[in-house]
């Protein structure tokens, strides 16, 4: 009996040598390291998070869409949630599709997304106010695109020709009808092909269509590989009294494309633009998760590869918000950035 109570003594001394020991091992003077990351600081904690998203964005040919793949790849990265970027028919087909409760995000020029706050343009039967702004994606230009083969030189010989101005619902088929309008040509005045830019480029290709409109990032991809491939490529020019009219009856502004942004313009091209713009359902997009779509955008912009995402920095996080509002967990967090009172 002596000898086994002896050798429970020894255990218990012997346990509590190991646990003494084990409770001392982070107390040497060393922080523990991270076991996720080793020696990388991990991102804040993110409260009330998860679920599956889904963005609008555009057609495959246009800018909207690779963009979009580019911005839910980075969100993929960095929040513990899943998105996905779908393609649509850009800003109306977004908005209306928010409204619906069919996407969670979608990626629209700031001019139709006023209209549907205010219930007018494409929205007069019924305006869509279950979203908020979360940030400014990149500056939209309208290049209007033709080829030196089809004889066309201004805007004004478009009458009666065929004329690719974007899908329905589209920022770019507002613009381009603007336009048209501005110089007297309505709808019936010409052929008009309403599809994406990426179709559109390949129709200019095979001369099935004269002309093309196409709200796009500048410079665009696709028109450089419509000029590689049919090497005669040209942009059409909005003449002042053109540039008075829209904008007077529209948000667009004057935007002169410098010459040289692609190789084979001499000249600076006078045109408009607008601002893409990220929009959020606040339905199903809560403070939270908001605020970590913005932080990321402008935290994380390098990891995107798309060009356009230059133009995603907290200096332009607000362009295109006026007269919107501003989804509240956007806003702490350019509250913290300091650029909101």
């Amino acid at each position: 009996m002596l000898n086994r109570k002896f050798g429970l003594l020894v255990l218990l001394l012997a346990l509590a040598l190991v646990m003494t020991a084990c409770g001392t091992a982070q107390d040497d003077g060393q922080e523990p390291e991270d076991e996720t990351n080793g020696d990388t600081a991990q991102e804040a904690p993110q409260e009330g998070i998860g679920g599956f998203y889904v963005m609008g964005t555009g057609s495959t040919g246009g800018t909207y869409y690779p963009l979009g793949q580019e911005m839910v790849n980075v969100w993929n990265n960095h929040i513990d949630a899943n998105f996905d970027a779908v393609a649509s028919g850009a800003s109306v087909e977004n908005l209306s599709k928010i409204g619906t409760g069919e996407f969670d995000l979608g990626m629209t020029v700031h001019i139709p997304a006023l209209e549907a706050y205010n219930g007018e343009g494409e929205f007069a039967d019924g305006a869509v106010t279950n979203f908020a702004f979360i940030g400014h994606i990149y500056p939209e230009v309208l290049q209007i695109v033709v080829r030196e083969a089809s004889g066309i030189e201004s805007i004004e010989d478009l009458r009666g020709k065929r004329v690719a101005i974007g899908p329905p619902g589209s920022g770019t088929q507002a613009a381009a009808k603007l336009v048209l309008e501005a110089y007297g040509i309505g709808d019936g005045d010409y052929e008009a092909f309403e599809e994406g830019f990426g179709d559109a480029r390949d129709r200019l290709q095979d001369g099935t269509i004269d002309a093309s409109f196409g709200l796009l990032g500048l410079p665009n991809a696709g028109i450089e590989e419509l000029q590689a491939s049919a090497g005669d490529v040209k942009l059409l020019e909005i003449s002042p009294e053109a540039l008075e009219y829209i904008e007077a009856n529209s948000g667009y502004e004057a935007y002169t494309i410098p010459a040289g942004t692609y190789n084979w313009i001499n000249e600076d091209v006078t045109v408009v633009s607008a601002y893409a713009i990220l929009v959020a359902n606040t339905d199903t997009v809560n403070d939270d998760l908001a605020y970590e779509l913005a932080r990321v955008m402008i935290e994380h912009a390098d990891e995107n590869t798309h060009p356009q995402s230059d133009h995603t920095t907290l200096d332009n996080a607000l362009l295109g918000s006026e007269g919107l509002p501003i989804h509240p967990g956007a806003e702490r967090y350019y509250r913290e950035q300091g650029i909101l009172d």
